[in-house]
């Protein structure tokens, strides 16, 4: 049987660790040349090695995408090494949790830099690529997901800023939705729950410790269970058009 994605290529940032790994591994799977883009390059070495070793086509571009050029040079890239762009995924993100009169400006600025405008960056450059690839074989359609999260539904005391990121990242998937469907490039939005992964990693102490208590006991969401929602948009028929997955842990009230 003929996997689903062959023949297209997929990119997908912040795949050095956690979703952004798994999908890589997972779009993959189902036979996409595969563009694996960060900041941490020997890990997206090791990723690379692992989709080779599956028998699968993987390309590393080592990038910071919160500058504007950076990211235009690495879709760039990525259309002149691997000739097309049918799928973007854009995972890299960054999370900053507490009371927002105690947060260091800092933490503002890198989830405004990396949740946003990386974000808007690859997806400006992406753009003309994907509606390029929607309109060619083998598939005749295109894809963008963006990966959210549940505080882009959910205001919680505490994530302010990480709220205003997610909540913008869900406003404009669905403006560009909109804009773009017509001309079959399918623009969705993935909000995970709870994940086991190394965003929570970067938080300050004491904020992280009182995370960790919320979380205790709860079943965790894996990354490997984001990853089946995005192959799961990806996959589907053209004439299907998945534009949102809420996925949260069994057990997550928020």
């Amino acid at each position: 049987m003929t996997a689903r994605l062959s023949s297209t290529v997929a990119l997908v940032t912040g795949a050095s660790s956690g979703i952004g790994e798994a999908t890589a591994r997972s779009l993959a799977a189902e036979g996409a040349a595969v563009a694996v883009l960060g900041r941490r390059r020997e890990r997206l070495e090791q990723l690379a090695d692992k989709i080779r070793a599956d028998g699968g086509t993987a390309l590393v571009v080592e990038a910071d995408i919160t500058d504007q050029r950076q990211a235009a040079a690495a879709v760039g890239t990525v259309v002149a090494r691997l000739g097309r762009l049918d799928t973007v995924v854009n995972n890299a993100g960054f999370m900053g949790v507490g009371q927002f009169a105690d947060s260091p400006i800092e933490e503002w600025e890198r989830m405004i830099g990396v949740n946003v405008q990386g974000l808007l960056h690859i997806t400006h450059a992406a753009l003309p690529h994907l509606l390029r690839a929607a309109e060619d074989p083998p598939r005749r359609v295109a894809d963008l997901v963006n990966i959210s999260s549940t505080a882009g539904r959910v205001a919680r005391p505490g994530t302010a800023v990480y709220n205003l990121t997610k909540f913008g990242v869900n406003g404009f998937t669905e403006a560009l939705r909109q804009e773009v469907m017509h001309k079959r490039v399918r623009v969705s939005v993935v909000e995970p729950g709870t994940v086991d992964t190394e965003l929570g990693t970067h938080l300050r102490d004491g904020v992280r410790q009182a995370v960790e208590r919320q979380i205790e006991g709860m079943e965790l969401l894996r990354p490997e269970d984001i990853a089946d929602a995005v192959s799961y948009i990806v996959t589907r028929d053209r004439r299907v058009a998945v534009n949102e997955v809420l996925v949260r842990a069994g057990e997550q009230t928020w």
